[in-house]
């Protein structure tokens, strides 16, 4: 089964472009060093009609929206080769110079896929 690092990140609206751009280069690391896949996903439909909901749970402020981001692997032991190749990259480029968020608030964790429409599984 696949094996998943989970983001979920609170970020200024007027920050996007900024966001956008540090997406699209940390997808070219993370799939050129062997991740599976890469996805980026902003806040469209945040107004919970049940349960606590994205909003509150990260206590998004006005002009705030969120990124729910993940990026899949082979494996937990797939993912700490990949990481580290994408970590020694990032440390070599000097980049992103900056964060287009408070990294503070964000929420990260690695995940076992126990239930996967991924083929092969």
């Amino acid at each position: 089964m696949p094996y998943v690092d989970g983001y979920v990140i609170p970020v200024p609206k007027r920050m996007l472009k900024s966001y956008t751009r540090m997406a699209r280069w940390g997808k070219r690391l993370w799939m050129k060093h062997g991740a599976l896949e890469y996805m980026e996903c902003v806040g469209d439909d945040l107004n919970a009609k049940f349960g606590a909901g994205f909003k509150r749970t990260l206590k998004l402020k006005p002009g705030e929206t969120m990124f729910y981001s993940f990026v899949v692997f082979k494996s937990r032991a797939h993912r700490d080769r990949v990481n580290a190749l994408v970590m020694k990259e990032m440390m070599a480029s000097g980049q992103p110079p900056e964060m287009p968020f408070d990294v503070k608030r964000m929420a990260y964790g690695g995940f076992k896929a126990l239930v996967s429409s991924r083929k092969g599984n």
